[in-house]
C-alpha cells in the first residue's frame, strides 16, 4: 500500500468514473486501474463494485476511502507546517465560492489574486453551501466563501463582510411609493430567490414573508429576478454589489429600506477547525481588500486578517 494508491481510490470515489479519475490524477486509466486492483488484492477486499454504467464503493470500500482521506490530509499537513514556518506562500489553493456570492467577487478576485500571488496554483469551484462544507470536511478544498450562519460540526466560520440589500421596484410600484418601507409593500407582488435573499434576522424577514407574497421565484439569479420585476411588476431585493450591473434606467428603481429593519446579508469564510495554513488564508483576505467597497469588510478582518 502506498500514498498514490490512496489518492487513486479517493479520486475514483469522487468522480465515480475511472477515466475521469485517471485524468484528474494525471495518469493513464490502465495505470490507475491496475494500482487499485493491486491494492484490493493486497487487502483481500473489493473496494469498488464495477459495471459498464457505474462505479460505486462497497460498504467496506467506503470505510477504507474515508480513512485514506484522513491519512492524506495528515500527510499534506507536514508540507503545510513547513511552509508556514518558513513564511512561504506557494503551492495549491483550492477555494469554493457559493453561487449567490460568486458573480460579485470572483471576476475581480481572480484578476487581483493572480497579480498578487503568481506562485500559488489557484483553483476555484462554485458549490452550494452544503456541498461546500462536505468538501471541506473531506479535505478536498482549503476554504469556502458563502452566506453566514451555516453551522457544521468540524467547520469553523469566520465573518468576512456584510452587504446591504436594496429594494428594486417596478415602475408601477415606485411611482406610487417614492419612499420604501417594508410594511407598505406586503400587498405587492414579491419575488424571492431563497438562497440569495433569505434574511433570517430581519424585522421584515423575507424567509417568513414568503407566505405573504403572491408569487415566489425560488431559483435562478438576481438578474433574472430584476427582469421578472420589469416585466411583471412588484418588487425584489438585491445585494449592494449588484448595483453596478444595473442600467441607468434601472437605477431609478432602486430604493433604500428605511426604518428599523435589518436589511443586509453577512458572508463568511469557512475552513476545517484544524486548518493551519494561516498565511494562505490571508492571501484571500488581502486580495479582497484590494477591491471590495469601502466599509464592507469586517473591521477585524481589515486590521488583523485571519488568526488561527
Amino acid at each position: 500500500m502506498n500514498l498514490q494508491q490512496l489518492r487513486y481510490i479517493i479520486a475514483v470515489n469522487r468522480f465515480r468514473n475511472f477515466a475521469k479519475a485517471a485524468d484528474a490524477c494525471n495518469v493513464t486509466q490502465p495505470t490507475l486501474s491496475a494500482m487499485i486492483v493491486k491494492l484490493e488484492e493486497e487487502l483481500d477486499i473489493r473496494i469498488f463494485d464495477r459495471s459498464n454504467k457505474s462505479v460505486t464503493p462497497t460498504d467496506a470500500g467506503m470505510k477504507i476511502i474515508r480513512q485514506a482521506e484522513n491519512v492524506l490530509m495528515e500527510v499534506d499537513r507536514i508540507g503545510e507546517i513547513l511552509s508556514e514556518d518558513k513564511g512561504l506562500i506557494g503551492g495549491k489553493l483550492n477555494l469554493s465560492v457559493g453561487p449567490t456570492v460568486a458573480p460579485y467577487i470572483l471576476p475581480k478576485f481572480i484578476k487581483h489574486y493572480r497579480k498578487l500571488y503568481p506562485t500559488v496554483d489557484l483553483s476555484i469551484e462554485e458549490l452550494k453551501v452544503d456541498f461546500m462544507l462536505d468538501a471541506l470536511l473531506r479535505g478536498e478544498i482549503d476554504a469556502g466563501i458563502a452566506i453566514s450562519d451555516n453551522m457544521r460540526q468540524g467547520v469553523l466560520e469566520i465573518p468576512l463582510y456584510t452587504e446591504k440589500f436594496f429594494v428594486y421596484l417596478a415602475e408601477s410600484c415606485w411611482r406610487k411609493l417614492p419612499v420604501f418601507k417594508p410594511e407598505n409593500l406586503e400587498h405587492e407582488s414579491m419575488w424571492i430567490m431563497k438562497e440569495a435573499q433569505c434574511l433570517r434576522d430581519s424585522a421584515f424577514s423575507f424567509c417568513k414573508a414568503r407566505a405573504k407574497g403572491h408569487r415566489i421565484y425560488e431559483a435562478g439569479s438576481i438578474e433574472t429576478l430584476i427582469r421578472i420585476v420589469d416585466e411583471n411588476g412588484g418588487y425584489t431585493i438585491i445585494p449592494e454589489m449588484h448595483l453596478p450591473f444595473l442600467t441607468e434606467k434601472q437605477r431609478l428603481n432602486i430604493r433604500k429600506i428605511e426604518g428599523d429593519h435589518l436589511s443586509q446579508r453577512r458572508v463568511s469564510i469557512y475552513i476545517k477547525e484544524d486548518y493551519i495554513r494561516q498565511r494562505m488564508l490571508n492571501t484571500i483576505v488581502d486580495t479582497l481588500k484590494a477591491y471590495m467597497p469601502e466599509g464592507m469588510l469586517s473591521e477585524g478582518i481589515i486590521k488583523y486578517g485571519i488568526k488561527l
